[in-house]
C-alpha cells in the first residue's frame, strides 16, 4: 500500500527548503494501525531541535473535527438534540447544533487571536451576531464552533478539554492530544513560525473549540480512521452527510467530504499563525493521512499532501480539499457615488465609495485620504474589494489594519459587511478578523 511513497523523504526535504518551512510531520494509518510516521526539519530552529514523529503540533481548525465528534457523542447519550435550537436570544431563530456543525448557523467568519497575557482585548460577545437566518447558507465560522463548545460544557458539566480527553482521546488511545492556548503535555512541541520564519508566542482566542487542539501527526491519522467507531451508526452516517458548498465538496460535521469525480475524500485543514495542518481520510481504501507543519505558509504542507494523496488515493485532485465558496467574477456595478456608514461596537463610521470605470472603486473611510482599488464580484456579492484602510475602532487598531468590503445591491442601496483584518503575517503577527454591518445609499 505504501510502496509508492518511496520518494517521500526527498519530497518533504525539498518542500521545506522551497517554501521556507521549519518542519513537517507526516503519518498514515491503515484500518486501526499506524503504518507510517516520519518527521523532517527543525521543530525549534533556535535550539536546533529536530522534529520527530513524537513532536506535537498545533492543529488549528482540525480541532473542529474533535469538537464535532464530541457533539455527536453528546447527542448519542441524549445530552442534546442535534435539531433543537440552542439556548440564547438571537436576531432570528436560534441555530441548531446540526446547523452550527455544518457552518449554516447564521454566524459570520471571525477570529480574535491575541498574543499577550490577561483577558482577551477583543470581546467575542461584540461579534456573536447572526448575519442571516440559520440554515439558509454556508459560511465558515469559528463563532459557530465556539457556540458548540459552550453548549458541550453546559450539557456535560465539564471543561471542554477535559471532556475531549475523557470521551475521545482516552477511548481511542490518542496519548499526545492536548487542548488549550499552549500544550500542557510532556511531549516535545513544534515552535510555531510566521511565513518569514519569526517565532510566535502563545496564542489565545475566544473560540478555542474551533482551533485549540494539539497532537502528533500519528494521533491525527488514527483519529481520522477511528473516531466514527465511538458513535452510533446513524450518527456516524450523519457526520459525513455533507451539504454541498461548491461543485466538488460538501461540509458535514467537522469534516469536508468530496463528491463527484475521484475517490471519496473526508478531510479538514487547519491554518493560523505558525500552523498548517491537514487531516485526510480515504474510506474506500481504509486509509488516513495527516500532515502537520509549523509555519503560517501552507505551501510546504500542500506540496506534501498532494504528493501523498496522489499516490494513496488514485484519481485524487486538489479541488477535493479546497473549500472555496466564493468564485470571483468581473464586477459590473453601476457607476456613481455611494455614502453611508459601517456599524461598529463603538458607533457608526462614515464610508463613501465612488464606483468608476473598469471596476475601479475610490474609497474614503471617515477622515482618511481616499484610496482607489479594483473590485470583483461573486455569486453572493455584487462588489468585493480590500484596501489598506484602518477602521478607527479600538478592536481594529490592535492588529487589523486592512479593510474589506462585501456588498450587494438591495432596493436602491448597497448592503453587506465591512471587515477589519490583516493580510497575512509577513510583517508582525496574524491579526483579528472582525465583521461589521455596512449600508450605503446612492447620492
Amino acid at each position: 500500500m505504501l510502496d509508492g511513497l518511496g520518494g517521500l523523504d526527498e519530497l518533504c526535504t525539498r518542500a521545506l527548503a522551497d517554501h521556507g518551512c521549519a518542519s513537517v510531520s507526516v503519518a498514515v494509518a491503515e484500518r486501526e494501525e499506524l503504518v507510517l510516521a516520519r518527521a523532517y526539519g527543525m521543530a525549534n530552529v533556535a535550539d536546533q531541535r529536530p522534529a520527530t514523529p513524537e513532536t506535537v503540533y498545533g492543529l488549528a481548525s482540525v480541532t473542529k473535527a474533535f469538537t464535532a465528534t464530541a457533539v455527536c457523542l453528546a447527542a448519542d447519550e441524549g445530552l442534546l438534540d442535534l435539531d433543537s435550537p440552542i439556548p440564547g436570544t438571537y436576531r432570528w431563530t436560534a441555530p441548531t447544533p446540526r446547523q452550527l456543525l455544518q457552518h449554516r448557523g447564521g454566524f459570520p467568519a471571525f477570529y480574535n487571536f491575541h498574543y499577550g497575557t490577561g483577558p482577551l482585548p477583543i470581546d467575542i460577545d461584540r461579534y456573536r451576531t447572526l448575519v442571516r437566518e440559520p440554515g439558509t447558507d454556508f459560511e465558515y465560522s469559528n463563532l459557530g464552533y465556539g457556540e458548540l463548545g459552550r453548549l458541550l460544557e453546559a450539557v456535560t458539566g465539564q471543561d471542554l478539554g477535559d471532556h475531549l480527553r475523557e470521551r475521545i482521546v482516552e477511548p481511542l488511545g490518542l496519548i499526545s492530544f492536548g487542548y488549550g492556548a499552549s500544550y500542557a503535555g510532556t511531549a516535545p512541541v513544534a515552535q510555531r513560525y510566521s511565513a518569514d520564519g519569526r517565532a510566535y508566542p502563545t496564542c489565545h482566542s475566544g473560540h478555542p473549540a474551533a482551533g485549540a487542539g494539539w497532537a502528533t501527526a500519528g494521533d491525527v491519522a488514527l483519529f481520522a480512521r477511528t473516531a466514527s467507531q465511538l458513535l452510533k451508526p446513524a450518527t456516524a452516517a450523519a457526520m459525513y452527510d455533507a451539504v454541498p458548498i461548491n461543485d466538488n465538496l460538501g461540509y458535514g460535521f467537522g469534516r469536508i467530504v468530496s463528491h463527484g469525480t475521484g475517490p471519496v475524500i473526508r478531510s479538514h485543514g487547519g491554518g493560523m499563525g505558525g500552523i498548517a495542518a491537514m487531516m485526510i481520510e480515504i474510506p474506500e481504501r481504509e486509509l488516513s493521512i495527516a500532515v502537520l507543519a509549523n509555519s503560517t505558509n501552507k505551501a510546504a504542507r500542500d506540496a506534501v499532501v498532494e504528493h501523498m494523496a496522489g499516490i494513496l488515493a488514485p484519481g485524487f485532485h486538489s479541488d477535493q480539499l479546497n473549500p472555496v465558496t466564493e468564485q470571483t467574477r468581473p464586477a459590473t456595478p453601476a457607476r456613481g457615488e455611494w455614502t453611508g456608514e459601517i456599524t461598529t461596537p463603538e458607533g457608526g463610521v462614515p464610508l463613501r465609495i465612488r464606483i468608476q470605470a473598469d471596476s475601479q472603486v475610490e474609497i474614503r473611510l471617515a477622515d482618511n485620504p481616499s484610496v482607489t482599488t479594483s473590485a470583483v464580484a461573486s455569486q453572493r456579492w455584487d462588489l468585493r474589494l480590500s484596501a489598506p484602510l484602518q477602521l478607527p475602532t479600538a478592536d481594529a487598531r490592535l492588529n487589523s489594519p486592512d479593510l474589506g468590503l462585501e456588498l450587494r445591491f438591495e432596493q436602491e442601496r448597497l448592503a453587506g459587511r465591512a471587515i477589519a483584518f490583516k493580510d497575512g503575517d509577513r510583517v508582525g503577527r496574524l491579526g483579528a478578523y472582525l465583521v461589521h454591518p455596512c449600508v450605503l445609499r446612492s447620492r
